[in-house]
C-alpha cells in the first residue's frame, strides 16, 4: 500500500489515517511459520508545523514454539511505532526518519513490515517460569520430575563410599 502524503505535506495539522493488513504467512521465523493471520496496522500520518510524523499501531497472534520445552503456544503481539518522515534527508540516511520516495509516496506495507520484524523476540517462552526439558532424560520439568539417574563425581565417590555405612546403620 502507498500512501501518498502530497495533499497533507503543505497543510499543517491535516491527518491522514491508514489502516492495512500485512501479510507475513509465508516467512519462516526459527524453522517455523508463526504468522497464522495477517499483521493488522492502524495508525495516523499527522502535519506538525511542517514536519510530517507517522504514528502506527500493529498487532498480531502468533502460534509459537517455547525454546525451554518444546511445547506450542499462542501468544499476540503488539508493537508501537512513530517515527518522522521527510521529503529529502539533507546528509542521505538517518535511522531516525523515513524518506519517502520521489513522488511524496510511502511504501507502508514494507515500512510496518521491517518494524514488526525488528520487534520479534529472539527467544520465546511459553510463561516465565517455565522449567523446560532435563538434558539428561528429556523430562518435561513443568509436569515431572527429572528421572536421571543421579550420577556421583568421580572425585568426590572415595567420600560417598564414607558415608554408605552411616546411612546403613541409621
Amino acid at each position: 500500500m502507498k500512501l501518498d502524503l502530497k495533499p497533507i505535506a503543505q497543510q499543517p495539522g491535516e491527518v491522514l489515517p491508514f489502516a492495512l493488513q500485512v501479510d507475513l504467512s509465508g516467512l519462516e521465523w526459527n524453522g517455523t511459520s508463526p504468522f497464522v493471520q495477517p499483521v493488522r496496522v492502524e495508525g495516523q500520518v499527522r502535519n506538525r508545523a511542517g514536519a510530517l510524523e507517522l504514528k502506527a499501531r500493529l498487532d498480531a497472534a502468533l502460534s509459537l514454539t517455547c525454546d525451554r520445552c518444546a511445547k506450542p503456544f499462542q501468544r499476540d503481539k503488539m508493537v508501537e511505532y512513530e517515527t518522522l518522515l521527510a521529503f529529502e534527508l539533507a546528509n542521505g540516511e538517518s535511522d531516525d526518519i523515513v524518506e519517502l520516495n520521489q513522488d511524496g509516496e510511502l511504501e507502508l506495507d514494507e515500512l510496518m513490515r521491517e518494524v514488526f520484524l525488528l520487534e520479534m523476540d529472539t527467544k520465546n517462552l511459553c510463561s516465565e517460569d517455565c522449567k523446560g526439558l532435563c538434558p539428561g532424560c528429556g523430562a518435561d520439568l513443568n509436569r515431572e520430575p527429572c528421572r536421571c539417574k543421579k550420577e556421583i563425581d568421580p572425585r568426590w565417590a572415595k567420600l560417598a563410599q564414607l558415608l554408605e555405612p552411616e546411612e546403613a546403620d541409621q
